[in-house]
This record gives C-alpha cells, sequence and structure tokens, in this order.
C-alpha cells in the first residue's frame, strides 16, 4: 500500500477490472462504517487525508473498515505481530483465479458451495477465504502449520454469517510437507491459492522491511516491527520463495487428480525459469502465469494443472 497521490479520482487501472479497491480510498465512507481508523487519519504530503502506512496499527484499522464496507466482516481482528495484508492485491488474486476457473467452465465464472478452494498457507488474517467467499460464494479449505494463524482464523469465520458454512481450518502438523493431511484421498479442488514465504533468513527480512518505509517515504517504524507484521512461517522458508515453491510442486504430483489448477503467487520474476524448468520436470500439461500490478509493485501468479483437455473442467467436489 502507499499513501493517495495528488490525484484522488485517479483509477487504479492496474487492478482486475472486478477488484473493488481500484478507486482510491475513500477516509469518510470508511471512518464512517469503523470509527476505529478516525483517530490514524492526517494529511499526507499531497494534503489529501491519509494514513501512516508505516504504523501498523494504522494499517490494520484500514484493514478493518476495508472488510468491513466491502466484504459484511463486522469482526475482524490478528494477533500482534501476524502478517497484515494489503486487501487489494489479495482481491486481485481471487479474481484472477475466477477468470482462470472460468476458462474451464465455458467461458463462466463457476460460483457457490460446490467450488472448493485450498487456501495454502492461510495466516491469522484470513482474507483470502474472506473475499472468495463473498465474492463468489466458494467454499475454502484454510491450512495453516501455525496453531496460533488457525485459532485466529477460526475466530474470524465464527464471528461473522458470511463465512460461518462457507470455510473449514485445518492445521498442517507436518512443517515439511504443503497438501499431506489437507488434501484428502478422494477429495477434489478447483484450484489450491498461496501467497509463499519470499525471504531466506531474518536478516534478509528486516531489510525488505527497512525498503519498504523508505518507499514509503517515511520513518522507520520505531520498534522495528515490520508495518503488514509477519511471523516467521509467513515470511521465512529456507531457500526463500524459490525453494517453498519448487517442494510445492514436486508435492502436488501425489495430488494430480485431487486439483484442477495448482497456483502461487511468484514475486521475484527471476525465480521464473526455475519455475517453469520444475513444471516441465513433472509433467504439468498446462502453465499459466497471470501478471498482476498493485502501484509500483509487481508479481504475477503461476498455475499449473495436470488434467488432460477434457479432464479438467470445473466439477464439484
Amino acid at each position: 500500500m502507499k499513501e493517495n497521490s495528488g490525484n484522488d479520482s485517479e483509477i487504479k487501472t492496474n487492478l482486475h477490472p472486478r477488484n473493488k479497491h481500484r478507486a482510491p480510498y475513500n477516509f469518510r465512507e470508511l471512518v464512517s462504517v469503523s470509527g476505529e481508523l478516525q483517530q490514524f487519519l492526517s494529511g499526507n504530503k499531497y494534503k489529501n487525508e491519509s494514513i501512516d502506512f508505516s504504523d501498523p496499527k494504522a494499517v490494520k484499522a484500514l484493514n478493518k473498515a476495508l472488510l468491513k464496507q466491502f466484504y459484511e466482516i463486522s469482526y475482524w481482528d490478528i494477533p500482534d505481530g501476524y502478517l497484515c495484508p494489503a486487501i487489494p492485491g489479495r482481491a486481485d488474486y481471487i479474481h484472477y483465479i475466477a477468470d482462470l476457473l472460468a476458462e474451464s467452465n465455458n467461458g463462466v465464472i463457476p460460483q457457490g458451495d460446490s467450488v472448493s478452494v485450498l487456501d495454502l498457507g492461510v495466516g491469522a488474517n484470513c482474507v483470502y477465504p474472506i473475499i472468495g467467499r463473498k465474492e463468489y460464494g466458494w467454499h475454502f479449505t484454510a491450512s495453516d502449520v501455525d496453531p496460533v494463524a488457525i485459532n485466529s482464523a477460526k475466530k474470524i469465520i465464527t464471528s461473522n454469517k458470511v463465512l460461518v458454512h462457507g470455510v473449514d481450518c485445518k492445521l498442517q502438523t507436518d512443517g515439511g510437507k504443503f497438501f499431506k493431511d489437507i488434501i484428502e484421498k478422494d477429495s477434489f479442488y478447483n484450484a489450491v491459492i498461496c501467497n509463499p514465504p519470499f525471504h531466506t533468513s531474518a536478516e534478509a527480512a528486516a531489510a525488505g522491511t527497512e525498503r519498504k518505509n523508505k518507499n514509503l517515504g517515511s520513518k522507520r517504524v520505531a520498534d522495528g516491527s515490520m508495518n503488514f507484521g509477519g511471523q516467521n512461517n509467513e515470511l521465512i522458508y529456507k531457500g526463500g520463495e524459490a525453494s517453498f515453491i519448487y517442494y510445492m510442486i514436486l508435492e502436488s504430483v501425489e495430488f494430480a487428480k485431487n486439483v484442477l489448477w495448482f497456483s502461487t503467487l511468484v514475486s521475484d520474476k527471476h525465480h521464473l525459469p526455475a519455475i517453469y524448468k520444475t513444471l516441465e520436470k513433472v509433467k504439468a500439461t498446462k502453465v499459466k502465469t497471470i501478471n498482476m500490478s498493485q502501484g509500483q509493485k509487481k508479481s504475477r501468479i503461476v498455475a499449473w494443472t495436470f488434467m488432460k483437455e477434457g479432464e479438467s473442467v470445473v466439477r464439484s467436489s
């Protein structure tokens, strides 16, 4: 996220056409649905009303307001130090996955409980299931290796009517596995979505935070914490993003008949050649790369399937 530019009427055309966050934040409307945000508002350098995006409490309050206004989420909270994601970027992923599923459904976006999606690494925030459930009515399985994150996600789910019957949480007790004990033998998922850990170490994560704060044009967060938070398992993986995705792809072979489209975010474009090579090695039948952009940040979704033409149709679980 970044603070408002000088042009308050500018539409974020780089976001997906169905993304509800293409317009600049209307802080007056957001405060009207979530008064907690009011204390964080002030004029930015362009004299527009905004928040300090380097302040984790302000970012958290903004997320609460956005989720309440656009997704009917009356309760949303995360434990201190856990990842507080940028909502517009998360929404983009969901909408592009909807387009991907439409390609296997005669051009029509499949909606409703019969569409099953696995959020691999849901985190404490539960944002992907919130957006996917509200926008398309999909049924989510939300997995994570962190019991605290799972408990937080469960509280969000049980506190919001729109989520209660549409999201199931599963704790992954084997930290070295992705799908084992999460995807059951006879289950079927239309899609797997994943936002993998990016950094290789705590030092790398801290350096990333420093760069982010400089890009925001603000002072360093006083206690050294990250403005968007994040626990080690959310941000750090031995070998970083490239290694995480490599092992995710290898394990996906075992569940080739259980999932129509596996997918993951890829933050670093330099990882793409190795990812494509691995997907070729495991004989994925189709691979798609979907480019995304939020402000100056560019990322992409890489999706793959093992289904053959004719098998690759959206179906109920």
